[in-house]
C-alpha cells in the first residue's frame, strides 16, 4: 500500500481534533527533516502507518486507528544512553513510556498516544537523538 489514504478518510477514522494533531506533527517533522514516507497497513493493531525513513533507516512511524493515533520511535543501545544522560529534562509522560517501553534485539520502541501537541517538543528531541535535522 503506497497511497495515500484521503484526508477526509483519516479524519472519519481518527476525528477531527485527533486529525489535527496528526496534521500538526506532520508538519513539525516535514519542517525539519527531509525524508522518504511510505504508506503502509499498520499491522493487527493499527489501520495505517506512516513511516519516515532515509537511506534505509527509520526515523519514525506515524500509526492511525479509530478514535487514536500512534508515535513510534526506536532506539538503539546509543541512542538509550544519549536519551538516560538527559532523561530528567523530558517531561514525566516521556519518561514512564520510556521505561515501559519493550525492548527487542533492534531497540526499545516507544509508542506514544498523542492527544494533543503537548509533547512535541519531546518529540522533536527525541527525533534529534536519532538524527539531526536535516532541513532549514
Amino acid at each position: 500500500m503506497d497511497t495515500a489514504p484521503a484526508a477526509e478518510e483519516l479524519t472519519n477514522l481518527v476525528g477531527k481534533s485527533l486529525y489535527e494533531v496528526w496534521d500538526q506533527l506532520v508538519a513539525l517533522i516535514d519542517e525539519n527533516y527531509d525524508m522518504e514516507h511510505s504508506w503502509d497497513k499498520g499491522g493487527k493493531a493499527w489501520k495505517y502507518e506512516y513511516k519516515y525513513r532515509r537511506g534505509g533507516k527509520t526515523l519514525c512511524a506515524l500509526y492511525a486507528r479509530e478514535n487514536r493515533i500512534g508515535f513510534m520511535i526506536i532506539f538503539g543501545k546509543d541512542e538509550r544512553a544519549k536519551f538516560e544522560a538527559d532523561r530528567a529534562d523530558y517531561s514525566k509522560e516521556t519518561q514512564t513510556i520510556y521505561d515501559k517501553a519493550q525492548t527487542y534485539h533492534d531497540g526499545k520502541w516507544m509508542m506514544f498516544e498523542p492527544t494533543d501537541t503537548a509533547l512535541f517538543g519531546d518529540f522533536m528531541r527525541l527525533l534529534r537523538i536519532k538524527r539531526k535535522p536535516n532541513k532549514k
